[in-house]
């Protein structure tokens, strides 16, 4: 599929402030599941400099700092074309030591993957949640340990249970709170993805992106979704938002173990008046495919 992206992020002050340095995570990546072709990155009020930055993760960043000039509103737009390649989400092949869990993985391997198997409470390791816990060993024992068949209920019994909700700001809920309500936003999902699969043993990470959406409507709104590394299969996307396996309808932008290190924009402001300074945030984005 081939991809025209528009996205457009403002803030709004209520009063001027100083802009702090901002990193944006708005580049879609490019590797042997999606091709960029072209991309430009447009912010106002301009900016004094700017540095391109690959992080800890591999994700390209653009890491942004902005004169000590007072602005009523931050806009940051990008214009993408990218090219996706994955047909078939199930071309591969695991090796015969990770078709059932819990997976003995090599030793090199488990240090690489220690990161992503970590359960996570905001940006700290803590401990394994018993509502997930129970969820994600209650269908280990349905689908009898058999990797890629855990991942798949696991996959359709969010998208199933859960209601969707939409919510552009904030930090991820906790997982055991998702499952809890049953509903929860993208990115919630994600979470809840994520935990279930690290209970297991599963090495999870987390995928800011798009996704094509309902053609029918222009509706479209920034997308989250999980990746599993499978020995063999390498990192393969989960959407329990939607109850897909990843492939060729989603735009990656960034993936990394802790959900705010994938976030497309992180910065801060300095206050300039007394009163507290307010702010709001309005977007604007049109993904057209082909």
């Amino acid at each position: 599929m081939h991809y025209q992206i528009s996205h457009t992020t403002t803030y709004h002050y209520s009063q001027a402030v100083s802009l702090q340095p901002h990193v944006v995570r708005l580049r879609p990546r490019s590797d042997g599941t999606q091709t960029l072709t072209s991309f430009s990155l447009l912010v106002s009020p301009s900016p004094q400099q700017q540095s391109q930055v690959i992080d800890l993760e591999g994700n390209n960043t653009s890491k942004i700092w902005f004169p000590p000039v007072p602005t009523p509103s931050l806009t940051v737009q990008v214009l993408s074309q990218v090219e996706t390649h994955r047909t078939n989400p199930f071309d591969y092949l695991l090796e015969p030591w990770a078709i059932k869990l819990p997976i003995d993985y090599p030793s090199s391997l488990l240090l690489q993957l220690q990161p992503y198997l970590a359960t996570q409470q905001g940006n700290f390791a803590s401990p394994i949640d018993p509502v997930v816990t129970q969820m994600a060993q209650e269908i280990c024992q349905q689908v009898n340990g058999v990797t890629d068949q855990f991942l798949t209920e696991l996959n359709q019994q969010i998208y199933k249970t859960c209601q969707y909700t939409l919510r552009e700001t904030g930090e991820p809920a906790p997982a055991g709170l998702t499952w809890t309500q049953q509903r929860g936003s993208c990115r919630d999902f994600t979470v809840l993805f994520m935990e279930a699969c690290r209970v297991m043993g599963l090495a999870a990470r987390f995928v800011s992106g798009y996704q094509e959406g309902d053609p029918d409507t222009s509706d479209r709104h920034l997308h989250a979704w999980a990746e599993v590394y499978l020995p063999g299969a390498g990192w393969r996307g989960f959407d329990p938002t939607q109850g897909l396996v990843v492939a060729d309808r989603h735009i990656a932008l960034a993936a990394s173990a802790i959900p705010r290190y994938a976030a497309p924009i992180t910065g801060l402001f300095n206050q300039i008046a007394g009163s507290p300074t307010q702010s709001t945030i309005t977007y604007q984005l049109v993904i057209q495919g082909s």
